[in-house]
């Protein structure tokens, strides 16, 4: 859009209406606020009973002002190393539970979540991408990453892979002679101090930095030429190739300021490099390309590949390595495909617009009427006020600390009802064992057993839970063994003690137990079955 064109599209809105006028951004954030916080998805973002441990994880730490080094929660690794790296999430999350309930905890998590995609279309915008490919982008990111929807950490590293490449992304958007863009990058080491202490994907940042780094060092070395703007982008890149370097050795220096120093990193390199644990792991299968969310993703591939092939000769070799990176990670494992479906949008919407590094005001030629599209982009740009989301946040907030009831009558309508679902989680099952105080451990899917932990603990400990990296691989074949009823099962059994067993109720091992007439059904529901051990069993 012509300069002239671009003011008197500004000049139309009132200086005082933009502060108060929503923007784009501000529906996008309140639209997917509220709608994580009073439909069904609030129930859906309790999917995951891991958040289970979390929140009892965050109220040890308040009860003992430590964060654990060993494990509290199962019989079977009670006392052994345990790496809980996400205990600044896991501080948040057991405050707001023990304050608001489980509400807190879908509150923060609904902010999170629409923070970071109102966030991601607004950088669309700024970056020069069509108003109309920049919500088609958008739409297809948040479909796709539904798949994610989880109270858990991950949802912040989301939040800080979105800003870190948005400081990555600036410092090489920069003239050689703006210095002041370049402080930017000494804020990455600040928040990888809080990123390596609430979520394990600070790995991400690490390898952000180093694609920017050899897109510099790139630069820096084909740039040649004795012309005064070849040498100034060869001193650009050089300059920004040592900022780089240095802001990655801070970070480093920052990610050891955690309870576990270097021992975190050999940890969380041993979990990921430990080829049976990534393969029997759900989220960190390829994903399958059936369900709705992968679609979407795999749309978000095709417009890329049509972005390449239209104008993949305007991209910056950082933006060609962030894109390969996105690409691999997302097919590599279906739990990146949220991180790696922003990732693809940032860099391929600019180039499915008219100029792919032009910002929005200067889309289109100046010779050329602005589109309907390019006014409101450039009008988008300028509304930033932002009193909409504020307002939104404070109302979800009050609404969760009020019980999810919109007034103060005790006998209002509820709102907002954040709790597990009972057809996903072994809720009435849970209630029996709970009322009868039936010993334990419990012994139940590792998919139950953070839920186990946020309803049982401390009085009965669980067998184990999705905790895969503290257990093991050695101790999952076993289990596996166990639960899919193969030859061998109760060796499990015989080496690890179970006062009760929770099953689905559908489990090939339930069958099993009953014929061994070792174990006694005494709780069966359409979710979950629960077996004691006989009294002569036991006794033997």
């Amino acid at each position: 859009m012509a300069e002239g064109s671009k003011n008197s599209a500004v000049a139309a809105v009132p200086a005082w209406t933009r502060l108060a006028l929503p923007s784009a951004t501000d529906l996008i954030f309140v639209a997917l606020l509220f709608t994580l916080v009073l439909s069904p998805l609030a129930v859906r973002l309790l999917g995951d009973a891991g958040i289970g441990w979390h929140i009892r994880t965050g109220q040890q730490i308040l009860a003992t002002h430590t964060v654990p080094h060993a494990d509290p929660f199962s019989s079977t690794m009670q006392g052994k190393p345990w790496f809980a790296w996400e205990w600044i999430y896991d501080l948040v999350v057991g405050q707001l539970e023990a304050s608001l309930g489980l509400n807190g905890v879908v509150w923060f998590s609904a902010v999170v979540i629409a923070a970071v995609f109102a966030a991601a279309f607004r950088l669309l915008i700024l970056r020069g991408t069509n108003l109309c490919v920049a919500l088609l982008l958008y739409l297809l990111a948040v479909s796709a990453s539904t798949i994610h929807f989880l109270a858990r950490p991950h949802l912040l590293s989301w939040l800080f892979t979105l800003i870190w490449f948005y400081v990555l992304d600036s410092s090489e958007r920069e003239s050689p002679d703006a210095r002041g863009r370049r402080v930017k990058l000494w804020l990455l080491p600040l928040l990888m101090l809080v990123w390596v202490n609430v979520h394990g994907g600070f790995l991400v940042g690490f390898v952000l930095l180093a694609i920017f780094w050899l897109g510099a060092v790139w630069e820096w070395s084909r740039t040649k030429g004795s012309r005064i703007e070849d040498a100034l982008l060869r001193i650009s890149a050089a300059r920004r190739a040592r900022a780089l370097l240095w802001a990655g050795l801070l970070s480093a220096a920052a990610s050891l300021l955690n309870p576990y120093g270097w021992k975190l990193h050999e940890h969380v390199y041993s979990y990921l490099a430990n080829r049976f644990l990534m393969e029997h792991i759900d989220e960190f299968r390829s994903p399958d390309f059936h369900g709705l969310a992968q679609k979407c993703f795999l749309i978000l591939l095709l417009l890329t590949l049509a972005g390449l092939a239209g104008r993949g000769r305007e991209l910056r070799m950082s933006q060609v390595l962030t894109l390969l990176f996105a690409v691999y990670a997302g097919l590599y494992a279906t739990r990146n495909i949220p991180i790696s479906s922003l990732l693809l949008a940032l860099v391929v919407g600019p180039l499915l617009s008219r100029n792919p590094h032009a910002p929005a005001h200067i889309a289109a030629a100046p010779e050329r009427p602005p589109t309907f599209f390019q006014r409101m982009s450039a009008i988008e740009a300028e509304l930033r006020g932002h009193l909409w989301p504020v307002a939104a946040i404070i109302v979800t907030f009050c609404l969760a600390a009020n019980g999810g009831r919109a007034g103060f009558n005790i006998g209002s309508s509820r709102l907002m009802d954040a709790h597990f679902g009972p057809k996903r989680m072994p809720v009435a099952a849970v209630d029996y064992l709970e009322q009868h105080e039936l010993k334990g451990p419990v012994l139940a899917p590792d998919y139950w057993g953070g839920y186990l932990i946020y309803r049982l603990y401390p009085k009965t400990l669980v067998v184990l839970d999705d905790r895969h990296d503290l257990y093991g691989a050695e101790f999952f074949k076993s289990y596996l063994k166990l639960i899919h009823a193969e030859p061998g099962w109760d060796d499990f059994l015989r080496t690890h003690h179970a006062g009760c067993v929770l099953l689905p109720l559908d489990a090939p091992l339930s069958s099993l137990l009953v014929r061994t007439g070792e174990w006694k059904a005494v709780y069966t529901d359409e979710v979950a079955i629960a077996f004691v051990r006989e009294p002569a069993s036991h006794a033997n």
